[in-house]
């Protein structure tokens, strides 16, 4: 094989999108249609090639994301009665605090699910949105990386779901009581609003950027 015909066989493929063909994907069902379909004629939903409206949602339920994180940080996630005396903990604070008990493990974990995971998916959203935004070349890995954000963001809960189980067993009155702290209620908010910020974003925008369109 010559050097031209090996240059051109490892040249990447343009990505044929299913608007460049003249189709249109039904969101809900997955049904393609012909494009210039009003309503999928599986499921009844309304189709649309692009919506165009969505990186607006995706930005506005980031933003509010972010500002949530910072008290579910600042403030305490959990509050520990103990014969009448009480102790707050942040989220970095347990997870010292576990470290300090020897609970190595649970506290990669409770550091992993509540530290990393919600920077790491600020990140990549703002990432992705800001790719589609600008107009840069989008591949495979950037939808790969949206599959991976949408999938992780369920197992984002696992603070909260300890400090409910936690508040829910132990109550002994003066002896010993657990509450949640205000941060419990913020971390929540804040991955709520990550989730819906995720499923506002249109993935179909990142295969537009190799067409040339702007978006």
């Amino acid at each position: 094989m010559s050097g031209n015909g090996m240059a051109n066989a490892e040249r990447a493929q343009p990505v044929l999108t299913a608007r460049a063909a003249g189709l249109v994907g039904c969101a809900e069902c997955g049904h393609v249609h012909p494009l210039g379909t009003q309503e999928c004629t599986v499921c009844g939903s309304h189709l649309v090639s692009r919506d165009r409206n969505s990186l607006q949602r995706v930005w506005a339920w980031l933003f509010a994301g972010m500002v949530v994180y910072v008290p579910a940080n600042v403030y305490p996630m959990l509050r520990t009665t103990t014969f009448g005396h009480t102790k707050e903990s942040t989220i970095v604070g347990g997870v010292f605090e576990l470290m300090e008990h020897g609970s190595f493990a649970v506290a990669f974990i409770v550091f992993f699910a509540s530290v990393v995971i919600p920077v790491s998916k600020f990140i990549a959203i703002a990432y992705l949105a800001w790719r589609v935004q600008r107009g840069k070349p989008g591949t495979s890995s950037h939808f790969h990386l949206y599959e991976v954000v949408e999938f992780i963001g369920r197992w984002s809960m696992i603070d909260v779901f300890v400090v409910a189980i936690l508040s829910a067993l132990v109550q002994l009155n003066f002896v010993a009581s657990i509450h949640p702290g205000i941060a419990a209620v913020s971390f929540a908010l804040s991955v709520a609003f990550t989730m819906i910020s995720a499923n506002s974003f249109d993935p179909r925008l990142i295969w537009d950027a190799p067409e040339g369109q702007k978006v």
